[in-house]
C-alpha cells in the first residue's frame, strides 16, 4: 500500500505542484519505477542545496524530520509520500523520545527507513541487526523496541523473546508491516505445494531480499529476478507448478509480465494440440478477431430478443465495425500496453501495416454492407465510424491554453463508457432502427442489456490494467473509483441486468430468450468474484474467458432458435 501510494503521488504531482519535480533519494527500491519516473521528468535529489526551487517528494521510506525542515528552508515545496505505516513507527519513537525513552530499532543500519526513524529518537536511538549487536548495547533504564517495517518476522520473534527474558521492562512494539509479514508466511506455505518459486523485485530492496532468503531456505528451486527477461526457462521447464511472489516495491505490470511469460511456458509442456490451441487463442485476442466475433454473436442475440427476422447483415456489420474500431484505437493509443501487455504492444509495433490495412478493409466493408441496406443505415454507420476515429484525435489545438482535455480519450472514464455505447448502438439499436425505423420499450431494454454487459467487460479489463493506465495518464473508471469500488459497481450492474432480462421476458416485453440469456451476466458475476478472491489471475486465459461470454450468448441464442 505504501509503495503504491508513493508511486501514485509521484505520478500525480506533475501539473499539480511547482516544477521542476524531484524525489529526495530514490522514491522506492525498484529500478523499473525509477526509470519510469525519470522518463516523466522526475529526477532524484541526492543532497540538499543552499537554495532550491520546485517540488521535492519525500520517499516512501521517510526521512529524518531535520531533513524535511532543511528542504523547506532551502525553498522547496515538499510533498510527503512516506508510507503511513512508517509514519506510525516514527510517531511511536518520537512520542517516547519526548518522555525520555531510548529507542532500539531492529533493522539495517544503512537502510533509508532506519535512517529516517533514528531522526525521531532525538539523539537517543540505536540500531541492531542481530542478538549479538543487541547484547553489546548498554542496559537502558527505559527503552522501546521497534522493527524496520520490512524486517524478517521470524527473526523479530527471536529478538522479542531474547529481550523479554533479559530486559522485561523494555516496551516492545510489533511494527512490521502486516503486508510484509503475510507475504513472508505465504512464501513458506507456498513452498510446500510448488516445484519452484520466483521472487520478483529489485535486488536492492530489503523486503524482496528477505522473501528470496525464505524461498531459498525452503529447499525448492528459487529464483530472484527483477523482470521477465531474467526468467531461466530451461531450469523451469520441468516444473509443473510454479509459485510467484514479489517485493513491496514491485509494480503490478512487472508481475503481470512474469505471469504471462510463465503462462505460455506451461503450454509448451502440453500435447501439441494444446499448444496450438493456446497460440490460436493468443492470435485471436491480439488481432481482435475474437472480440469482433463476440460483437456479432451479441448482435445476433439482441436481434432474436427483439424478434428481428433478417439479422445477418447487422451481425456482419457489427463484426466489421468492432474489428475496425478496436484495431485502429490500439494502433493510435496503445501506450499503456507497454506496461499492461507488452506482448500486445510488440505485436502491434511489428504488424502496423497489416493491422492498419485489416482495419480499413473491415471498416470499408461494413460501410458497403450498410449502403446496400439503404442510405439511412449507411449514414448512421458513417457517423458512428467518424466518432470512433475521433476518439484519439487532438480536437482542441495547443494554441488554446488552460484546456486540460484536448482529446475525447482525455475525459475521465470516457474509454469504458464510449466503448459500451458504441457496442450497444451497433449491436442492438442499429438493427432495430434499420428494420422498424423507430424504437420501442423492448429495443431500449435490449440496448440497456447490451451496453451494460459490454461496460462490465470493458471496465473489468480496465481494473486489470489500472497501473499501466495510471502511468500513461489515463483516468479510467477503476482509477477514479478504486479496484474494490469498481468491482462492487460492476457486480451491481450485472445483478440489475439479470433482473431486467428476467422481468422483461416474464412480462412479455422481450421473448423468452431473455430467461436463458440471464446466464451470461450470472456467469460474468461468478468470474469477477473468482478474480476478486484470487482464484483467477490476469492473463490470456482470463481474458479469453471473459470474451467467450459474448460467443456463448450467440450459441445460446442459436440453440433457443432451433429448439
Amino acid at each position: 500500500m505504501g509503495v503504491r501510494r508513493a508511486v501514485e503521488i509521484a505520478l500525480n504531482t506533475p501539473g499539480k505542484h511547482i516544477e521542476p519535480i524531484c524525489t529526495y533519494g530514490p522514491l522506492i527500491h525498484n529500478s523499473h519505477v525509477l526509470s519510469l519516473l525519470k522518463g516523466k521528468g522526475i529526477s532524484v535529489l541526492d543532497h540538499i542545496p543552499e537554495h532550491g526551487t520546485g517540488t521535492v517528494i519525500i520517499r516512501a521510506h521517510g526521512v529524518p524530520p531535520q531533513t524535511k525542515e532543511s528542504l523547506e528552508k532551502a525553498g522547496f515545496n515538499v510533498v510527503d509520500a512516506t508510507c503511513p505505516r512508517v509514519i506510525k513507527v516514527q510517531n511511536i519513537i518520537h512520542k517516547h523520545a519526548k518522555i525520555g525513552y531510548s529507542s532500539i530499532i531492529i533493522g539495517d543500519q544503512d537502510h533509508p527507513e532506519v535512517i529516517g526513524l533514528l531522526g525521531y529518537a532525538m539523539g537517543n536511538g540505536c540500531v541492531a541487526n542481530s542478538i549479538k549487536q543487541l547484547d553489546s548495547l548498554p542496559a537502558f533504564e527505559k527503552a522501546i523496541l521497534v522493527a524496520q517495517t520490512t524486517q524478517d518476522v521470524l527473526f523479530f520473534e527471536e529478538i522479542k523473546k531474547w529481550v523479554g527474558s533479559k530486559f522485561p521492562v523494555y516496551k516492545i512494539f510489533d511494527t512490521i508491516c502486516d503486508s510484509t509479514s503475510k507475504r513472508q508466511v505465504e512464501v513458506n506455505c507456498m513452498a510446500k505445494s510448488v516445484d519452484a518459486i520466483i521472487v520478483v523485485g529489485g535486488r536492492n530492496s530489503g523486503n524482496t531480499k528477505r522473501l528470496a532468503e525464505i524461498a531459498y531456505r525452503s529447499g525448492k528451486p528459487a529464483y530472484h529476478i527483477e523482470s521477465e527477461t531474467e526468467l531461466d526457462m530451461k531450469s523451469l521447464a520441468s516444473a509443473r507448478c510454479i509459485g510467484i511472489t514479489s517485493g513491496a516495491s514491485t509494480p503490478n505490470w512487472i508481475i503481470k509480465r512474469v505471469y504471462r511469460a510463465l503462462e505460455g511456458l506451461s503450454f509448451k509442456k502440453e500435447k501439441i494440440w494444446r499448444r496450438i490451441l493456446f497460440s490460436i487463442q493468443r492470435l485471436l485476442l491480439l488481432t481482435n478477431i475474437y472480440v469482433s466475433l463476440g460483437a456479432g454473436c451479441l448482435c445476433y442475440a439482441c436481434a432474436q430478443l427483439q424478434g428481428i427476422g433478417i439479422f445477418f447483415p447487422h451481425v456482419f456489420i457489427s463484426i466489421l465495425y468492432i474489428q475496425s474500431m478496436h484495431i485502429l484505437n490500439n494502433l493510435t493509443g496503445n501506450k499503456a500496453d507497454l506496461y499492461n501487455d507488452p506482448g500486445r504492444a510488440s505485436f502491434y509495433s511489428k504488424n502496423k501495416l497489416f493491422l492498419a490495412i485489416l482495419s480499413l478493409v473491415a471498416g470499408g466493408s461494413g460501410l458497403i454492407t450498410a449502403y446496400t441496406m439503404g442510405l439511412m443505415p449507411f449514414l448512421f454507420l458513417l457517423v458512428m465510424s467518424i466518432m470512433g476515429l475521433s476518439y484519439n484525435l487532438r480536437l482542441i489545438p495547443d494554441c488554446f491554453t488552460g484546456v486540460r482535455y484536448r482529446r475525447i480519450r482525455d475525459l475521465p472514464g470516457s474509454k469504458t463508457i464510449l466503448i459500451a455505447l458504441a457496442w450497444g448502438i451497433v449491436t442492438s439499436l442499429f438493427p432495430f432502427l434499420s428494420v422498424s425505423g423507430g424504437i420501442d420499450a423492448g429495443s431500449v431494454l435490449v440496448f440497456i442489456w447490451s451496453t451494460s454487459i459490454v461496460f462490465a467487460r470493458t471496465a473489468f479489463f480496465d481494473i486489470l490494467d489500472m497501473q499501466g493506465d495510471r502511468i500513461v495518464g489515463k483516468e479510467t473508471i477503476p482509477i477514479l473509483l478504486g479496484e474494490k469500488g469498481s468491482l462492487r459497481l460492476l457486480k451491481g450492474i450485472l445483478i440489475i441486468i439479470i433482473a431486467v432480462l428476467v422481468l422483461s421476458s416474464a412480462f412479455h416485453i422481450l421473448s423468452s430468450l431473455g430467461f436463458i440469456l440471464a446466464v451470461i451476466p450470472i456467469s460474468m458475476f461468478l468470474v469477477f468474484s473468482a478474480y476478486e478472491k484470487g482464484y483467477m489471475l490476469p492473463g490470456i486465459r482470463l481474458e479469453f474467458l471473459v470474451e467467450t461470454h459474448f460467443i456463448l450468448a450467440g450459441a445460446i441464442t442459436f440453440l433457443w432458435s432451433v429448439v
